[in-house]
């Protein structure tokens, strides 16, 4: 899942640290796809900090709620029929379908979370703002993150481009996806085609993803043990 689906699963949370770790492990991933961690192997000392606890916590929710979600049949049923709607405008363009097809529907869900108030998206960027620094930091050096200037300076990118306010546009969305697709290959795409597949897509939000809300329904039920 995206962003802001990660974060309507910690909207309530008392604590920054709690959404940011949610946010983290795709925060990391954007920041450098080199940039692989696994905190929980340091659970000990990260446990010991009340803030950087915090974090793990949000962390291996993220992880959880991603494990359910790809391993849902929402998930297979509509990347299949994303796929399958969109992959004639995709023809002359080296993007995988199904690749597409999978990050089209991350980013649709977050539209949707904002097209029906589901989320606050000024206090998405709020918790970001307010995380203490310095127990992120010392999150990803005990994680043994190598370069935490590198993140430091994406993170506070990420905050000052305030760019997730563009998904209520979803021409804006299919920009988007077009720049995720550029990181794995190398095109260019004309305007009309940017309209002609956002139009695609608004087309399949408006008549096949009414049971949008089922897929937050079934993790959150399925999350209501997880510690």
């Amino acid at each position: 899942m995206n962003f802001l689906s990660h974060f309507y699963f910690e909207r309530f949370a008392t604590t920054p640290e709690r959404v940011v770790g949610s946010l983290l492990p795709d925060l990391l991933k954007n920041a450098d796809k080199a940039f692989i961690l696994k905190p929980n192997n340091f659970e000990d000392q990260i446990g010991a900090k009340p803030l950087q606890s915090e974090l793990l916590k949000g962390w291996n929710g993220h992880i959880e709620v991603d494990r359910l979600f790809h391993n849902s049949d929402y998930f297979f049923h509509h990347t299949h029929e994303i796929k399958e709607s969109v992959k004639n405008e995709l023809i002359g363009l080296p993007i995988r379908p199904s690749f597409f097809a999978h990050i089209a529907l991350e980013l649709l869900l977050d539209h949707l979370l904002i097209e029906h108030k589901a989320v606050s998206i000024a206090k998405f960027y709020t918790a970001l703002e307010r995380v203490d620094r310095n127990s992120l930091r010392s999150f990803l050096v005990t994680s043994e993150l190598k370069d935490v200037a590198k993140f430091d300076a994406f993170f506070d990118r990420f905050i000052a481009s305030q760019y997730i306010y563009e998904y209520t546009d979803l021409v804006q969305v299919t920009r988007a996806l077009f720049q995720i697709c550029k990181r794995l290959w190398s095109f260019d795409v004309h305007e009309d085609q940017v309209l002609s597949l956002s139009s695609k897509l608004s087309l399949y939000v408006k008549e096949n993803m009414k049971d949008f809300h089922d897929i937050y329904q079934y993790i959150h039920y399925e999350m209501i043990d997880f510690e």
